[in-house]
């Protein structure tokens, strides 16, 4: 059977219909929520930061956001390859990482393959980010910059929109690792749906990524850089690689790892 890292109750606010979900798994003795309790004791410091950090060279974690065939995969591949080119460790990271065990549960879903309650579904993409948690430190700290594509925002605008509570959906993502830079690649729905291959997947429905970037909006700060993803590739790109490359310097001169939504 298969073991899935689970979140101690006390993280969550009421899990509602999530509480019949949880019977679903099985659990490993060495669980998710012990992992992540102790992780938080262990790890944070004033400010929310990971400690031992905070003057140690290290890579950017840069997270690409947005709906649908905005064009996160292409600017993620884009950018990897331009701070390669620049002598720059970096590797490209997809959420769900659907190589792992839970990453291939996820794929059967988003494939229309499966149907699990949205409950069980969001847990297992949060499970999936957990997963590679510890990779995702050790990369960072030996140097190595990670440009993700999608990351927890993401989780949290697609269950938010299906109905979920919005602070619900953002427990199960608390403690993982913040990114250094979120670029948010705004397009409208309308046109992102005029994609190619746009339908092909579960939630790639038109009235649904409305609601979606909706989500998105609340999720928003001042810390997101937003790109108009409307504009000619090359220009989008050049943005991307901009903001990116001051983010990596700011990395480099030891800026602080820090925890998501840590209060």
């Amino acid at each position: 059977m298969l073991h899935v890292c689970c979140i101690s109750s006390s993280r969550f606010i009421k899990l509602g219909s999530a509480a019949t979900t949880a019977s679903f798994f099985s659990f490993s003795p060495c669980s998710f929520g012990e992992y992540h309790t102790a992780q938080i004791r262990m790890e944070k410091a004033q400010n929310g930061h990971v400690d031992d950090v905070n003057t140690d060279s290290r890579g950017a974690c840069i997270v690409l956001e947005g709906l649908d065939r905005s064009g996160k995969t292409s600017q993620s591949t884009r950018l990897v390859s331009y701070l390669e080119g620049l002598g720059h460790s970096a590797e490209l990271w997809r959420f769900p990482d659907r190589t792992t065990n839970v990453g291939q549960m996820i794929s059967s879903y988003l494939s229309n393959e499966s149907q699990l309650d949205d409950h069980t579904v969001h847990l297992l993409f949060s499970a999936n980010r957990w997963e590679k948690r510890s990779s995702m430190e050790k990369k960072l700290k030996a140097g190595t910059s990670l440009i993700i594509d999608r990351y927890s925002f993401s989780e949290v605008a697609f269950s938010s929109a299906k109905g979920l509570d919005f602070d619900w959906c953002k427990a199960p993502e608390i403690g993982l690792l913040a990114p250094d830079l979120v670029l948010y690649l705004d397009i409208p729905p309308e046109k992102a749906a005029e994609r190619g291959g746009y339908g092909t997947e579960r939630y790639e429905k038109l009235e649904f990524q409305r609601k979606v970037a909706d989500c998105y909006k609340v999720l928003r700060d001042p810390s997101w850089k937003v790109i108009v993803a409307q504009l000619p590739i090359e220009e989008i790109s050049k943005q991307v690689q901009e903001v990116s490359l001051e983010c990596l310097k700011q990395c480099r001169k030891g800026k602080q790892l820090s925890l998501l939504w840590s209060s």
